[in-house]
């Protein structure tokens, strides 16, 4: 194997891209990337790049001087758009074609769009450097922000929105923002967060129609009410980017389907990152996982698997999310949860666990980064779940 191609300038594809010349291959690298920017750090878009005190230099995974050092070819703002697995070849959007002996998918998700009546123009969403940079400069004190979607994205914008003096409206479709995942005890109590540093949350609404102008935005919820604002944010979900693979031979459902080492059902192509879809033997369960620390960790493994290693990838998903300088970290899985229960509860501290089958499987820790460590190891042994908070004493 003597030329690899990463494909998406993700975390994780920076990731696989360091850790193939950790692993001594000498050959030829190149990674490939839709967006013109140099590779960069998504969450502090939602942040730190929308409060002003990152630019978007500041956020740039490696420098240039990097990618010049460890032999890496950068092909940026041009996307791959179809795999000839049978000749080795990747085709790319502006005509070219990169021959390649292995590749590393790590093409990440985009964002999921409105489903309302006549499409939704004129609404932000955030994923990228290029949409942050769009909407920085509406964030201005005074005005009306709305943000469709309570999910972390939708809250994380929500608290840097009121923090920069904007009034701020969020409009969840649950009955509380977040509970889908996590419950009704951390929905009400992220609601409580948000209402008391301003901003105006509405629960159990779906969207009619949006409306967006010169003027400002008009937007009709479901029971009939117009909620009026200057600029309307949507973030209600993603969805893996994985349309340009078909044809390809390669497996696909929601994402990129793998085996336990991260290979696809096309030997000499792997994936990792938000489209990587493989069965997690700590919880014997299929999943997908669209977080930061799981990128990283994925893209090494990936990048090991294509140069012959054969280890499956096991890990305990971890992510955080900061809201109102709240910080929450969350450890483990809630799907298919049996149980939950509430093991701190005050307006700094808010600890919940939660267990399947009589076995530990998640905690969110709100104000204790000391207590999720400890949740991390019980849920990586198995701990039972009749006695979670005596497990980690």
């Amino acid at each position: 194997m003597r030329r690899i191609t990463v494909v998406g300038g993700s975390l994780a594809g920076v990731h696989a891209a360091e850790a193939l010349r950790e692993h001594g291959f000498d050959g030829d690298v190149t990674l490939v990337s839709a967006e013109f920017s140099r590779p960069y750090d998504r969450p502090p878009l939602s942040k730190q790049v929308l409060l002003g005190e990152y630019d978007v230099a500041e956020i740039a995974l490696r420098p240039a001087s990097w990618y010049e050092e460890q032999g890496i070819e950068l092909r940026l703002g041009t996307a791959a758009t179809a795999i000839d697995a049978k000749h080795g070849k990747l085709s790319l959007a502006d005509g070219s074609e990169l021959e390649y002996d292995g590749l590393v998918l790590a093409t990440g998700s985009r964002p999921r769009a409105l489903n309302v009546t006549g499409g939704a123009p004129g609404v932000h969403v955030l994923r990228s450097v290029e949409d942050a940079v769009a909407l920085r400069p509406g964030l201005a004190a005074g005005r009306h922000l709305v943000m469709v979607g309570g999910g972390f994205i939708g809250l994380e914008v929500a608290g840097a929105a009121a923090k920069l003096g904007l009034e701020v409206t969020v409009i969840e479709a649950s009955m509380t923002p977040l509970s889908r995942r996590f419950g009704d005890d951390v929905g009400h109590w992220y609601r409580e967060l948000h209402e008391r540093n301003g901003v105006r949350v509405i629960c159990g609404s779906t969207l009619a129609s949006v409306d967006v102008s010169t003027g400002g935005a008009s937007i009709t919820l479901s029971d009939g009410r117009i909620v009026k604002g200057d600029i309307v944010v949507a973030g209600v979900g993603s969805v893996p980017a994985v349309e340009w693979l078909a044809g390809s031979g390669i497996d696909t459902g929601d994402g990129v389907v793998c085996g336990p080492d991260l290979r696809t059902s096309v030997p000499n192509i792997v994936a990792a990152g938000d489209i990587a879809s493989w069965r997690n033997p700590i919880f014997d369960e299929r999943m997908r996982i669209e977080h930061w620390s799981n990128a990283v960790d994925q893209g090494r493994h990936a990048a090991a698997t294509l140069l012959g290693d054969r280890q499956d990838f096991a890990s305990v998903p971890y992510f955080w999310t900061d809201q109102h300088d709240t910080k929450m970290r969350f450890v483990g899985r809630t799907k298919d949860a049996t149980d939950s229960r509430v093991e701190k509860l005050d307006d700094n501290k808010l600890i919940v666990t939660y267990g399947r089958e009589g076995v530990l499987i998640g905690a969110v820790c709100v104000g204790s980064p000391r207590d999720m460590a400890k949740y991390k190891v019980a849920i990586q042994s198995r701990a039972p779940w009749d006695e979670p908070a005596a497990a980690v004493a």
